[in-house]
Order: C-alpha cells, then sequence, then structure tokens
C-alpha cells in the first residue's frame, strides 16, 4: 500500500509541476486543476493514513496472538515446590488462564488441599485459541464448549467427588459441572485490565501465571498498584526494562528459580521456524526460548545464598569502559571479590544476585551515554552495574 500511495503521489506532483512549466496555459485552468489534484492529494493522503491505522491494529492484533505460550506442568511444578509455604490459607488468582489449557489451573486445583489453599480463582479472556481435552466443561444453555465466551472459575473446596479415592482431574470437572457456583461467565472479555478483572484482583493474595509478554510492563505495574505478591513467568529482557529494572533494585521484584531455556506449546497458527521449534508425534506445535525466567517478590532461599567468588582484581583482566567509570566482568563467576568500585555484570548475574551481598546501582541501558558499554571503542553487551556491599 505505501509503494502504490507514494507512486501515485508522484503522479500528481508530476502533474501540478508541470502545470508551472507550460506558459500557455490559461491561468483559470491552472488554478482550477491545481486545486483538484490538491484535493486529489489530500483524499490519498487520508486514505493512506487509514490504512496505516488499520495495518497498526492488525500489527497489534498479530503481536498478541504471539503472547500464547502455554507452560508445561512439569516446568510449573519444578518452579512451585519452592514456595510451597507462600500458598497456605491464601487466594490464588491466574488471571491469564483458561482452565481448557493452563496447567496453572490445572496445577492448583490438583494440590488445593496439600497446598491449603483458600480459594483458587481463573478467568479466561474470548476467544482462546488452543482446545484442552482434559477439562471437558459446557454451560447448560450451549451445545459447544465454550471457547470463545470469557468466564471465570473460583473453587473454595476439591473434594474426591467420585469416591474413587484420589483426587485428580475427574473431581474438578465434575465440580465445575455441577455446582453452579463454580463457573460462570464474565461480562467483559476478560482482560486482565477490565474491571471486573481487577475487583477479582482485589481478591487475591498471589498472582501465579504465564503473562503476555508484550503486555508484560503493564502486566506487573497493575500488581504493584494493588501490593499484590506475585510468581509469573517473563522474558529475561525486561530485566532491562525502566519500570521493571527499578522494581528489582529497591527490592520489590527479584528472580525466581529457573532462569534459561522453556518449551512451550503453542497454538497452531504459530508459522514454523528454522530454530527452537518443532512438532511432536501428535502434532502439537512447540517452541522453546532460553531467556525465560520467573519473576517473583515471594522471599526464597536462593535469594540468600552467597555467591563464592575467588578472582583477584587486575586492570588488564577487568578492563574499564569508554563511557562510564567502572569495570567490565564477562562472567558471574568471575567477579572479582577485593574490587570495591562499580563492575558491569552480565544479566545472568540475576540469577545469583543476594541483596545482602551486591547492591545493583543501574543497568547499561539507562546510566550509559549512547545506552550502552563500550571498550576500546567497541560495543559489547547489556550490563548490570553493581558493587560489593561493605
Amino acid at each position: 500500500m505505501g509503494n502504490l500511495y507514494n507512486h501515485n503521489r508522484m503522479l500528481a506532483l508530476s502533474e501540478l509541476l508541470g502545470l508551472y512549466r507550460s506558459p500557455c496555459r490559461v491561468a483559470w485552468v491552472r488554478d482550477k486543476k491545481l486545486l483538484f489534484l490538491s484535493r486529489r492529494l489530500i483524499a490519498m493522503h487520508k486514505r493512506y493514513q487509514q490504512s496505516m491505522a488499520g495495518n497498526k491494529s492488525l500489527n497489534a492484533a498479530l503481536k498478541a496472538k504471539q503472547d500464547e505460550f502455554y507452560t508445561q506442568m512439569d516446568d510449573i511444578a519444578a518452579e512451585l515446590k519452592h514456595y510451597r509455604q507462600h500458598f497456605r490459607g491464601k487466594v490464588v488468582f491466574c488471571n491469564c488462564d483458561d482452565p481448557y489449557e493452563s496447567n496453572f489451573f490445572k496445577y492448583f486445583a490438583l494440590n488445593f488441599n496439600s497446598l491449603g489453599l483458600k480459594k483458587l480463582i481463573a478467568t479466561c479472556y474470548d476467544g482462546s485459541p488452543v482446545q484442552g481435552n482434559e477439562l471437558l466443561l459446557h454451560f447448560d444453555d450451549w451445545d459447544s464448549e465454550p471457547t470463545k465466551i470469557a468466564y471465570k472459575v473460583e473453587i473454595s473446596e476439591v473434594t474426591d467427588c467420585n469416591g474413587d479415592g484420589a483426587i485428580d482431574l475427574s473431581d474438578v470437572r465434575y465440580l465445575i459441572q455441577n455446582d453452579k457456583n463454580v463457573l460462570s461467565r464474565l461480562r467483559g472479555n476478560g482482560d486482565f485490565r477490565s474491571a471486573e478483572c481487577v475487583e477479582l484482583l482485589k481478591q487475591a493474595d498471589v498472582v501465579v501465571t504465564n503473562p503476555p509478554f508484550s503486555l508484560f510492563r503493564e502486566y506487573v505495574a497493575q500488581l504493584m498498584k494493588y501490593g499484590k505478591r506475585i510468581l509469573i513467568i517473563g522474558n529475561q529482557n525486561a530485566i532491562h526494562y525502566k519500570d521493571i529494572f527499578n522494581l528489582i533494585k529497591n527490592n520489590r521484584v527479584w528472580i525466581g528459580y529457573k532462569f534459561g531455556d522453556m518449551s512451550f506449546q503453542v497454538p497452531d497458527y504459530f508459522e514454523p521456524r528454522a530454530t527452537r521449534y518443532w512438532q511432536d508425534d501428535n502434532g502439537q506445535k512447540w517452541r522453546s526460548l532460553g531467556n525465560v525466567c520467573w519473576f517473583t517478590n515471594l522471599d526464597i532461599s536462593k535469594r540468600h545464598e552467597e555467591l563464592d567468588l575467588w578472582k583477584k582484581y587486575t586492570p588488564e583482566e577487568y578492563p574499564k569502559y569508554d563511557n562510564y567509570d567502572a569495570i567490565n566482568v564477562d562472567k558471574t563467576a568471575n567477579i572479582p571479590c577485593d574490587y570495591d568500585g562499580v563492575m558491569g555484570v552480565p544479566i545472568t548475574f540475576m540469577d545469583k544476585y543476594n541483596p545482602e551481598q551486591f547492591e545493583i546501582i543501574d543497568t547499561s541501558t539507562v546510566a550509559m551515554p549512547k545506552g550502552a558499554p563500550y571498550i576500546n571503542g567497541k560495543r559489547i553487551y547489556e550490563r548490570i552495574l553493581i558493587r560489593h556491599r561493605k
């Protein structure tokens, strides 16, 4: 559209310029054609702006669709085993989680009693793209499953409904299908920013989910606004976001246990990729991401483990940056134990960060001229700026 618009604009401009180059044309004809062509240009420009606005909305929609990454149960269980004491007597809210597809909901429903939950709430947005088959739910007035309707699930107890001596998904399914107070429609589209979802958020003690990466800043800001405890998955690059970094710097949010590679189920509309993409024997599409981590403000023992350091500072091994008064450290394990000044460390340092051992100063993105560290005129990777606690 852009190229066609530019081409037509040049033709129209050529016609306008041609009028000025033709002394034989009568003035009133020239003025009339100028008015006509000017209006033509204005109309073309308006159509172009409308087209670009449409493309912007389309791109936003496509970007939102690319946020559909579904966390594996094994990854959830491996992380949440470190936080069990934080859930007893609490209301847990999974506000980006359709019970059809969310392993977060399934984890908490299956472990409701062992965790000692007070209540479990999950909300689903309309138009969920992945159809699960373990929880087959439906409303009485629908013949098909409500995959395009926003709804909420609220559970305050899970019992052995079928009397088989064990609590499993069949009990959760029975509870949802037979208790009218458990499953209900939302008035809106289930967006976490909607008024009704915010009211549910206010009830919650802890929020646990895998939120849309493209809305991560806004999502975390809302959780902080309402003073919630959190355990959420995000991209490591979010550490460099100014608002997220300030939360980490001020010890309001920190990194959980998993820091690195994770695999996710993705909807069928995801296009194949040359790397980090595959389909399993059932045709399910998968993506893996190498820069994933958990963000939390629940206290964990890992956060208090001291990093053993043995390297000594030398100016040859630890050069200073051209554009900031700090030394460069290429590996977290190589942080010199005897240097009292500011040091730039890789983002992987956050996986080992102990606030009792180190002080976070800033990030190179914010603190350094040109927004990045330079050594001998060469730009290097982003750095977290730290120093030893005295």
